[in-house]
């Protein structure tokens, strides 16, 4: 099994969140265009995987009814997760606004930093997951993770480098948020690896397949078309399952 290959894509999905950090201590704000399209276009990316290669696969290993319950399964967690830990992008705040006080941006980037490593975890099982069934599969969920990454290294870095002023400290704190990736992929191998079998790994691929869907329809969707720009939303959408659909195409 590809155990070493799987954790390095999960860390390089990972560190995706250093680049937008970089974009929001030297540019502040990538433009609202980019960032509609990269979201739009890893949501895409995402949810087709999810449901043409993740779930269907596990309903082959296991049998439907045992799919569906895992894919459920994997949607109820990560909303338990998003429900008693939120996590906001900046791009839902006016940072202009005067009640944006430095002490509150610092308090703000710090809980943002959490939430999203927290959040980061389910997306490195992901990553962990989809490798071991196929290193194309994996490469693509990394590529799909590592675009929504940016935006969530710039919610990180925004408030905090406005607060403080200080780079690094933007910097070491949206790395450290994204390296929760890897965190979720290491646990995945320590505990998963003894009892990993085709039954198991259906069952976690479909379970991935919920996780991935919950993470499109609640959070990238509605951040992409949040810039205002609503349109290139969807083409991104549309263009990231075409990617994918096109690239299965290819390798089968």
């Amino acid at each position: 099994m590809n155990i070493g290959l799987a954790l390095l894509l999960a860390a390089l999905a990972g560190l995706a969140t250093t680049i937008g950090s970089l974009f929001g201590v030297i540019i502040k704000k990538p433009g609202p265009r980019f960032i509609t399209l990269s979201l739009g276009f890893s949501a895409g990316v995402m949810i087709f995987v999810s449901f043409v290669e993740l779930l269907s696969t596990g309903i082959q290993s296991v049998g439907f009814i045992y799919a569906q319950i895992a894919f459920f399964s994997g949607i109820a967690i990560t909303f338990l997760i998003d429900a008693l830990i939120p996590h906001d992008y900046m791009a839902e705040h006016n940072l202009d606004d005067k009640k944006h006080r430095s002490r509150n941006l610092a308090r703000t980037g710090l809980f943002v930093a959490l939430g999203i490593a927290i959040h980061n975890f389910p997306e490195g099982l992901a990553v962990f997951a989809g490798t071991l069934q196929d290193v194309k599969l994996g490469i693509a969920i990394a590529v799909a993770i590592a675009l929504h990454n940016i935006p969530e290294g710039i919610a990180v870095s925004v408030p905090v480098f406005i607060a403080t002023g200080s780079r690094s400290k933007a910097f070491w704190w949206s790395f450290l948020s994204g390296m929760a990736e890897l965190a979720g992929a290491l646990i995945a191998a320590l505990f998963l690896m003894p009892f990993l079998n085709q039954t198991v790994l259906g069952i976690l691929l479909s379970a991935v397949a919920g996780i991935m869907t919950f993470i499109s329809i609640d959070e990238l969707v509605p951040v992409s078309r949040s810039y205002g720009e609503e349109h290139l939303s969807i083409v991104g959408f549309v263009f990231g399952m075409m990617v994918m659909s096109l690239s299965l195409w290819i390798t089968f």
